[in-house]
């Protein structure tokens, strides 16, 4: 009796995040911004991760609160530990571009959550691990490639346009300007002016 009270608790927290979190969503459509930074607020702080990560948009952009990114970051990280991959994304590039000093122990934290939104078909993680492996301090381009066309099907032009520039200079693999000019054409086909740039050259 006593673990079906507490199953039946546990739904109850749920259902109540759940609702306040689609509370918040509509009021922030609406524009009623304080209102649906607090129903968020009271959903992340019954440990609902969607509602997590809408609490540290709202303090990155200053929506319904303060601008904080240092609360913003607190609640990604929330988020993130409960395996919501944009909040793992937004955590990890909150620590790569907004603490560069950090130690390398959090710089491997950081770069896990990445991955781990990468492997969750984030397209914008995938695209910030290419280049993050093309431009490290140990190159590592065969990874950095893989995560850029990861990204490229994902339709992500720019790095299409990236992975362009791999076979053009044998970058994590085989030189081949011909699988270079066909992944300019495509991220020029939709709007990419560096590709276009480079088909003209």
């Amino acid at each position: 009796l006593e673990e079906a009270a507490f199953q039946l608790q546990q739904i109850f927290r749920i259902d109540i995040s759940i609702a306040l979190n689609i509370l918040g969503i509509e009021s922030m459509r609406a524009g009623h911004y304080r209102i649906a930074y607090t129903c968020f607020k009271l959903a992340a702080d019954r440990g609902y991760s969607k509602a997590q990560f809408n609490v540290g948009l709202c303090y990155e952009h200053g929506r319904g609160t303060e601008k904080d990114l240092e609360k913003a970051a607190f609640y990604y990280y929330q988020a993130a530990s409960n395996c919501h991959p944009m909040a793992q994304y937004r955590y990890a590039r909150y620590l790569l571009c907004h603490r560069p000093e950090i130690e390398w122990d959090r710089q491997k934290a950081a770069v896990t959550f990445l991955e781990q939104a990468a492997m969750a078909g984030i397209a914008e993680a995938q695209a910030y691990l290419g280049v993050f492996y093309m431009r490290g301090l140990q190159s590592k381009e065969k990874r950095g490639l893989k995560y850029l066309l990861l990204a490229a099907n994902n339709g992500d032009a720019q790095s299409r346009y990236h992975v362009g520039v791999c076979y053009e200079k044998g970058l994590g693999v085989q030189q081949n300007l011909a699988e270079a000019m066909k992944h300019y054409q495509q991220a020029a086909a939709v709007g990419n002016r560096k590709a276009w740039e480079r088909l003209q050259v």
